[in-house]
């Protein structure tokens, strides 16, 4: 398995350079075909018949700031990519809001760049703050999020994979081969293991390190005690930086109720604190 096209979330907010970045990378590593993709923000359906929206506002001004917006990120796009020896690359400007376009391109995607939202930044430009847990719910896709402050030109070398054995972090794992076979080590965490065939077997972390080992990985195994005043998200967090990992590969958990998403405790504090790179797949 290889990432053959990669879709990278193109913005006007203050980690996209950094996210572009990687993801040129990333796609020089695999020879992949990058996508740079920016939304206008505006759903849809408001581009079809009428001019005007539900509530009698003409959306044409707003329509063209947003074009003009998209098409700057995606400028920057093209500068950066420019930088990197690519396969071959392409943009997309998309008339549609930043949740159903992205989950809709990641089903043409091996993998989805999206940043982290800034708890601080401005509206206007900033990354929708429940964006990156829409699309790893939502598109069926890997997705690594990058945070959005930092630069991790060397993200994918240490890797700390948190493993509990479930669909969610098999996925996970399976969504991040090609950049765990490239890392120079990677550490399999199980957190509190329950030992038994219906848990985590008689050798807790051993049969995912013996599957990664196949696939050529570099792996080794830790068992960890979640401190009493700590959940797995923080204790994950403050693992990676013991290790000094530059990427970590979980599973998401949670599901949309409407636009209200319900998310794991872990998922929810590693989304909110990362200070590396996340790919999650769900």
């Amino acid at each position: 398995m290889s990432y053959q096209t990669i879709v990278v979330h193109a913005d006007k907010s203050k980690g996209s350079s950094a996210r572009i970045e990687l993801a040129a990378k990333l796609a020089q590593q695999e020879r992949a075909h990058l996508v740079g993709t920016a939304l206008t923000g505006i759903p849809r359906y408001m581009y079809a018949g009428s001019p005007f929206d539900m509530t009698g506002i003409v959306i044409g001004d707003v329509a063209a700031t947003a074009e003009r917006r998209a098409g700057e990120a995606l400028s920057e796009f093209e500068r950066l990519a420019a930088r990197v020896e690519l396969k071959s690359s392409e943009q997309r400007l998309l008339n549609d809001d930043e949740y159903s376009g992205l989950c809709l391109q990641a089903r043409y995607a091996d993998l989805v760049v999206l940043g982290q939202a800034d708890p601080d930044g401005p509206d206007q430009g900033a990354l929708l703050h429940d964006l990156p847990e829409y699309v790893v719910l939502n598109s069926g896709r890997p997705v690594l999020v990058v945070p959005y402050i930092g630069q991790f030109a060397t993200s994918g070398n240490r890797v700390l994979v948190a493993w509990n054995g479930s669909v969610e972090a098999a996925r996970a794992v399976t969504g991040a081969l090609p950049l765990l076979r490239r890392a120079a080590k990677v550490t399999i965490a199980v957190f509190d293991p329950q030992i038994g065939s219906r848990a985590h077997g008689e050798e807790p972390g051993a049969d995912i390190a013996l599957y990664l080992a196949r696939h050529g990985v570099n792996v080794e195994v830790t068992v960890e005690r979640r401190p009493a005043t700590s959940d797995v998200g923080n204790a994950l967090l403050s693992l990676a930086a013991n290790i000094s990992a530059d990427l970590i590969v979980m599973g998401a958990y949670g599901h949309t109720r409407l636009r209200e998403m319900l998310l794991g405790g872990a998922t929810r504090t590693v989304l909110a604190s990362m200070t590396v790179p996340v790919l999650m797949a769900h």
